[in-house]
């Protein structure tokens, strides 16, 4: 099985957001050199905790650092923006990686309502039509003909190149699910996001409805999940409490940068945030090297997968580069 990452450039306390960002292109380089299949890379607004605002730019400064690993988005949250200006964009960036670059594309706002006005104030609206969005912009990618019917059939996005990014769908639903096998493209389920929740019944939607395309004659679905390692399973419980205080807070509306397991007093909250974090420790992967690839392979097989794409939120980047390094290690 294939391993693929994720990486958001999280808010760390006392990092400066700059530095998340050179870290998220360093981690790319990184992973390139371990083998690893993907490296994608989130849109998120208004956000205090993920300084990932823009994967479209984060993608062109990695494809010069690296010249192996495909590179992706995960994704363009395509309400937010004309179809042709992304095609566009994901054009010079197959100009400058070519056979590389993936264009994850997602329908959620990466955001809070007002933020979404605030990007478009039409948002509303291109959701509703997001289908017909996504048909155009498969079409301006690829290089093929718009409907004869289409206002804009004699547009052509350019630059032209020999070769075409990979569209696939991101989403955590069964309408995403829907739109993936309708088109004939790829899939990924945010297993992250809701713990697992419904990703059984999307996949075999997905599969179940897929009708072939020309570039996938069969489905390829994949999930994407958060995991940490570490040299010890007593070390990776400590480097946990930092996602799952953030978590607990998240939930509560307080939105903030990760904090170091060393600042974090659970001693000082309440009894339902310490059942809460208890329930978010039951559902995650972590542990030492082994027992996590165990899960990770396991998570695989339950799912019929051939690659997983593995997201890690620590506050030091040594560590979640570490984590990444163990996983490697174990999936050789």
């Amino acid at each position: 099985m294939k391993l693929s990452v994720l990486d958001q450039s999280t808010a760390a306390d006392g990092v400066p957001a700059a530095q998340t960002l050179r870290d998220t292109v360093e981690l790319a380089v990184f992973a390139e050199e371990l083998g690893y299949h993907r490296f994608w890379v989130s849109e998120h607004h208004n956000h205090p905790a993920i300084n990932g605002t823009a994967p479209e730019i984060l993608m062109a400064a990695i494809s010069q650092r690296t010249s192996r690993i495909r590179l992706g988005s995960a994704g363009v949250m395509l309400p937010h923006y004309a179809p042709l200006k992304v095609a566009e964009q994901f054009r010079v960036l197959e100009s400058l990686a070519p056979g590389r670059i993936d264009l994850g594309l997602g329908r959620a706002p990466g955001g809070d309502g007002l933020t979404s006005m605030a990007l478009n104030p039409n948002a509303h609206e291109d959701a509703n039509n997001f289908p017909s969005n996504v048909r155009d912009l498969m079409a301006w990618v690829s290089g093929d003909p718009l409907p004869s019917s289409h206002p804009f059939k004699s547009i052509v996005a350019h630059p032209e190149t020999n070769t075409a990014p990979e569209i696939w769908m991101l989403g955590t639903s069964d309408y995403g699910a829907s739109v993936a096998a309708h088109f004939g493209i790829p899939y990924c389920f945010a297993h992250f996001i809701t713990d697992g929740q419904g990703v059984k019944q999307a996949l075999t939607l997905y599969r179940d409805n897929y009708q072939p395309s020309e570039r996938f004659p069969k489905p390829h679905a994949t999930v994407c999940v958060w995991a940490l390692a570490a040299d010890t399973t007593e070390e990776a419980e400590v480097l946990f409490s930092s996602r799952a205080y953030n978590k607990v807070r998240r939930s509560l509306g307080d939105l903030r940068p990760i904090i170091a397991p060393e600042n974090i007093d659970w001693d000082s909250v309440s009894e339902s945030e310490r059942r809460h974090r208890d329930r978010l420790r039951a559902v995650s992967l972590v542990g030492d090297g082994a027992k996590v690839s165990g899960m990770l392979r396991q998570l695989g097989e339950d799912l019929d997968l051939d690659e997983l794409v593995v997201l890690t939120w620590t506050h030091s980047q040594e560590a979640r580069r570490r984590s990444y390094a163990l996983l490697a290690e174990h999936f050789h």
